[in-house]
């Protein structure tokens, strides 16, 4: 058991440092690969790999949700091209980001208007 891991609270602002890759996250906090892989099966019951993609689309979608383009979105959780974020999106979701943008737009319209 790596205590080094386990005294690691912030998680995603690693993540997010490591540009959410496994290799650059096992780096950053010291260990190897394989340490990294273990301790997150024993702690988040899946690979690092399949945690740091899931929070990736959370991220996402909160930044879908606060009004930001997709190409925003795709800069903001770290892809290169909106349109490789757009299909890991779809893959992950079975939705496109930009359905998801359009469906929190109407969302907030309907709330407006029931306030009126």
């Amino acid at each position: 058991m790596n205590t080094r891991l386990n005294h690691i609270k912030t998680w995603l602002p690693l993540a997010k440092q490591a540009g959410w890759s496994v290799t650059t996250l096992a780096k950053i906090c010291g260990v190897s690969v394989r340490a990294l892989e273990r301790h997150f099966q024993r702690t988040e019951g899946k690979t690092p790999k399949a945690w740091l993609v899931e929070q990736r689309q959370k991220q996402a979608v909160e930044l879908l949700r606060s009004g930001f383009s997709v190409k925003e979105t795709s800069g903001g959780v770290g892809y290169r091209h909106p349109t490789t974020f757009a299909r890991e999106f779809k893959k992950i979701s079975g939705q496109c980001p930009t359905a998801l943008t359009l469906a929190f737009e109407h969302d907030a319209t309907d709330k407006c208007r029931k306030k009126l």
